[in-house]
Order: structure tokens, then sequence, then C-alpha cells
């Protein structure tokens, strides 16, 4: 059954029209999160560019997302989305009159038939999940709605103090959640919001069913740690943090005799993969003292494993530069759009895009064209 769900997944996948919300970065083909913490950094930092402006980030929560998925509602968006009627029957047949029983030790309860939501563990659910939120877009030109499967975050871009627009969102959203059976949890449901002005005023919190959504000075966002300064601090200390401590497990591999090659294995897998996590996101922007702290630990695992690792400027800027590729070729990618070629004389060079901060000037998009024009 699960090799089944996978070729159905497949199926889907190459049948969606390239229309579908550009927002949802999962289950996409050249997506990633990398792109949608790219995305949600440069739509901030270019609106926080201007003057008396500010952002607000609404990190969205949903209780059970995908256990309140409603089956015949889901049919209805999948054959709007122009999926084969046969294959929107058999979702619905294969979402619905599902039993389920719970075990504890020899003992098993009696069946109850389900029927919404979508099969723990199931190969399908995240999949089915995007598709059924993909009409969740925001409509107002100065919010985006952001997602990656269930996580969803809300970017209003506030001028000269107005926050109409983005009050409205927030009620919108409230009133589509309502109408597809999905319950936000405004306890875990948290509120960003970066203002670099001098003079700042106070910010009237935001209600979602008469409850006020905590408002916090840093959120993990899709595995990386933003603040509300857009600094790296706290997100640098942290993996710091984790990838010390798997040294330890490489210093103990090293006193077992394992091989320089298992060892440096070892470290990719554990440990490189802690420190190069989104780099391409956050690395532009790390202060002097945060990118000593991580090159520390490369130097570390280079003397245990005995080998030349590369360092982590090295691995941003190859990254920048096969992302920068990548997002040129998709004409679909939301991001297409920011890479502008100049004139035919100038093959392989592209518009540079301006900045008045340092904020901006290093963040992956403005370093991305830099990199591929000098390549050039």
């Amino acid at each position: 059954m699960k090799c089944f769900e996978r070729l159905v997944k497949d199926h889907i996948t190459s049948t969606l029209p390239d229309t579908l919300d550009p927002l949802q970065f999962a289950y996409r083909p050249n997506r990633s999160t990398d792109d949608a913490i790219s995305t949600t950094l440069h739509t901030a930092l270019t609106h926080l560019d201007k003057r008396n402006t500010y952002v607000r980030m609404l990190f969205i929560d949903y209780s059970s997302a995908f256990n309140t998925i409603v089956p015949s509602k889901l049919v209805i968006k999948l054959e709007t989305l122009g999926l084969d009627p046969a294959l929107c029957n058999w979702v619905l047949d294969f979402l619905t009159g599902r039993p389920q029983v719970v075990r504890v030790g020899n003992n098993i309860s009696s069946p109850l038939i389900l029927n919404t939501g979508a099969p723990q563990g199931c190969v399908l659910s995240p999949l089915l999940y995007s598709l059924f939120t993909h009409d969740c877009v925001a409509t107002h030109a100065s919010n985006s709605i952001i997602k990656f499967a269930d996580d969803t975050t809300v970017v209003g871009l506030i001028t000269n103090n107005d926050e109409t627009a983005y009050r409205e969102e927030v009620r919108a959203l409230g009133v589509w959640c309502q109408e597809n059976n999905l319950t936000l949890n405004v306890n875990k449901t948290k509120e960003m919001i970066v203002d670099f002005r001098k003079q700042q005023r106070e910010h009237p919190p935001i209600h979602i069913d008469g409850t006020v959504v905590e408002r916090v000075a840093s959120f993990k966002f899709l595995g990386i740690h933003i603040t509300d300064k857009l600094n790296w601090s706290t997100h640098t200390d942290s993996i710091v943090k984790k990838a010390q401590q798997r040294l330890f497990n490489l210093r103990r591999l090293k006193k077992f005799g394992l091989s320089t090659k298992a060892l440096t294995n070892f470290y990719r897998c554990t440990i490189d993969s802690i420190l190069a996590g989104c780099i391409t996101a956050w690395y532009g922007n790390c202060t002097a003292l945060n990118r000593k702290a991580l090159q520390r630990v490369v130097r570390s695992a280079q003397r245990i494993t005995g080998d030349k690792l590369p360092a982590l400027q090295d691995i941003y800027t190859t990254r920048c530069y096969r992302k920068a590729i990548k997002i040129i070729k998709d004409i679909n990618h939301p991001s297409h759009c920011l890479f502008t070629p100049l004139s035919s004389r100038r093959r392989g060079q592209y518009r540079c895009i301006k900045a008045g901060t340092e904020r901006l000037k290093n963040s992956f998009y403005l370093k991305a064209i830099r990199l591929l024009n000098s390549h050039h």
C-alpha cells in the first residue's frame, strides 16, 4: 500500500497546474524550506528598506491539521485543479470509511470508522493537505501568505502605521478556516513585529476568536531561529551548541579506530547538515563573530577526522550560485522575476536590486545576482 500511495502521489504531483499557489513551497519541484525562508525575508527586507514602514509576521498553528481534512471538500478542490474524476473518486474512497483500532498489549479496542482527515503515516497526507489549502491566499497586495505544507505564515507590510489590510487579512483567514473545518490553535500561534524605526510606537495586539495572540521576540521558523531584529546570533548559537554535542560522538568514534573516510561521512551526515541547513537564507547577514563560532566547529572536526573539510563560506557561495541557476531555469518559481537579464549585449548579466541597507544588500537574492554577474 505504501508503494501504491507513492505512485499516486507522484501522479498527482505531475498533473498539477503550474498556476497552483506559488507561495506553497511543499511538494513542488525545485522548492524547499530555503525558498520559503528566503522569500519571507526578502519580502520583509525590501519593505523595511522604505521609510516609515514595519512588518508584522503571524506564525499560524493549526490544531491537528491533517486530521481535519473534509474528503468531500477536498475532492471538489481536486476537480477544480483539473485532476481526473476517477482519481478524485479513488481519493474520496481512500479517505472515507477507514476503520481504526487502538492496541495496548494484547488488548484491542472496538473499531472506530473515520470519515475525516488523512491516515496517520500516510505518504499522501501532506500532499493532500497542501492541495486542500491551495485556495488560502492573501486577499490584499500588501500581505503574503507563505506556506510549507501546514506551516503557514502571514506577512503584513505596514506603511504609515496603517494596519487595516493586515488585520482584515487575519480576519479573512479565520473565516476561511471555519469554512474549511480547520481550527486555529491561538495558544501556539505567535506574532513577531519587525520595526527598525527610531521612534517606535505601541503596536496593538492581534486577536483571533477573542484571544490575544502572543507577541514574541524570536521564533523557530521552518528550522531556523528568526528574531525581530533579523540578526542570526540566536540561530548560530543554537546550531553551534548542537554541532558541539555531536563533536563528542565524533571523538568517540575516532577512539574506536574508525577510518578517516568513515569519520568524514559521519561529520557530513550529523554535523555539516546542521551547520549548513538553509544556509543560503541566513549566512549572508551573519556577523563576523557568528562566522568565527561556526568555523571553529569545522576546524575542530577537521582536526578529529584528519581530512580537509570545506569552509562554510565556500559552501554558502556554492549553494547560492546553484540555487540561483535553478530559479532562473524555473519560470514558475515565485522568485524567478527577481533575476532580470540585462540587454543582449551583456548576455549572462542580471540587473542588480537596489538596496539602501546592509541587511537587504547581504540577503540571498542580492548576493546571488552579484555571484552570477561575477561568474560571468
